[in-house]
């Protein structure tokens, strides 16, 4: 460590989760800057939480039918961030699947909430000048699923703003980093959440980490996650792993919800954002484990064997394949029991300058 800069890390309970804040920068500036990202995540928590009935979210999803409300430019700016992922996934990203998180118990029944709309989806989210916002049916929406990331970026944005070297912000799952020192991303195994594989180094960029090791519930005699499909309004039991890799947090955030929901169509909305996936999955051959890559691929038509949409959960190992890796690549399969791995430094790809994020490649070769 350089003697003129000074390290911290702090954590705080927020956005429903522990957040971590690394800074790095001159003496007696630190720990001030940290203390101002932390505000910036805890303004969005108070003003997008569907779980807090005094938030704006909640003033949304109450008045939002009746008449157009003016918002506040964080919530506007999600918002109008989302519109533009509904369009470009053809809906598999979806605000409005707030009642079916609520029927299974994952969001909290609010009296004062309307009923909502069976037939709603993002379309009727209308966005109108003037920083105004109105539903045009019955619906309720949750930004759970994008504004985690939008608060860690104002918190990285508040630590730079602070004149800070380095930082880093992690809001479980949801990471971004700035600086020299490059950051090792560390995701669990599916079948094994208590340990955990390093999957790629990053020197700056953000990356999402979406699975449901923990949050699984029984109902009706089956297991079901918070992971809700958009178009079938279904509970997947799926529990692989999805890391989405992105040049800021928010749209890492809410791409890993796209790839859940349909692999073989997200890899062109990747390829849009200028994001990569990589997908971690049981491997039910040898016990270990399976990663997939959308690095490895620069299309990704959709392949015949695919099932329809809304039936991701039958999506085999040999079709994650097909959508996210060439043909001609083996994926790459680790026993149970392997060592850590480390990368080869032989293959170091660099993702797009445009988004910075800079990655060095791992070929899960074992330590």
């Amino acid at each position: 460590m350089n003697d003129h800069f000074e390290h911290r890390v702090r954590a705080r309970p927020l956005l429903g989760t522990f957040v971590e804040i690394a800074a790095t920068g001159a003496p007696g500036r630190v720990d001030q800057a940290i203390t101002q990202a932390f505000a910036a995540i805890a303004e969005v928590q108070a003003l997008m939480s569907y779980q807090d009935p005094t938030s704006e979210l909640s003033r949304i999803n109450r008045f939002g039918f009746e008449a157009p409300l003016t918002l506040h430019a964080h919530t506007w700016r999600v918002l109008r961030a989302a519109r533009a992922l509904s369009e470009a996934s053809d809906g598999l990203f979806d605000i409005t699947i707030a009642p079916t998180l609520t029927r299974l118990g994952i969001l909290p029944r609010h009296e004062n909430f309307p009923r909502a709309s069976r037939h709603g989806n993002w379309r009727h989210v209308a966005l109108l000048p003037g920083r105004r916002v109105q539903f045009l049916r019955r619906v309720r929406i949750d930004l759970s699923g994008i504004a985690k990331g939008y608060a860690v970026d104002l918190a990285i944005q508040a630590l730079q703003a602070a004149g800070m070297q380095a930082g880093r912000v992690n809001a479980g799952g949801d990471l971004r980093v700035f600086g020299t020192a490059a950051q090792t991303i560390h995701v669990r195994l599916p079948h094994a959440p208590t340990q955990a594989i390093p999957l790629l180094d990053m020197h700056a960029g953000a990356a999402a980490t979406s699975a449901a090791y923990f949050a699984q519930r029984r109902r009706e005699q089956r297991i079901v996650t918070p992971l809700i499909h958009p178009h079938t309004r279904s509970a997947s039991s799926s529990t692989r792993s999805i890391t989405v890799l992105a040049s800021d947090c928010m749209h890492a955030d809410a791409l890993t919800k796209v790839v859940q929901a349909d692999p073989a169509q997200a890899a062109k909305i990747l390829a849009r954002y200028q994001a990569r996936a990589v997908i971690v999955e049981h491997d039910p051959v040898n016990g270990g484990f399976r990663v997939f890559d959308s690095a490895y691929s620069s299309a990704c038509p959709l392949s015949d064997s695919l099932p329809p949409m809304g039936e991701r959960d039958k999506v085999s190992l040999r079709m994650f394949k097909d959508a996210l890796s060439p043909s001609s690549l083996p994926a790459r399969s680790m026993p149970a029991g392997t060592p850590l791995l480390r990368s080869d430094p032989s293959a170091v790809p660099q993702a797009g300058e445009r988004d910075k994020v800079s990655l060095r490649e791992k070929r899960f070769i074992a330590a």
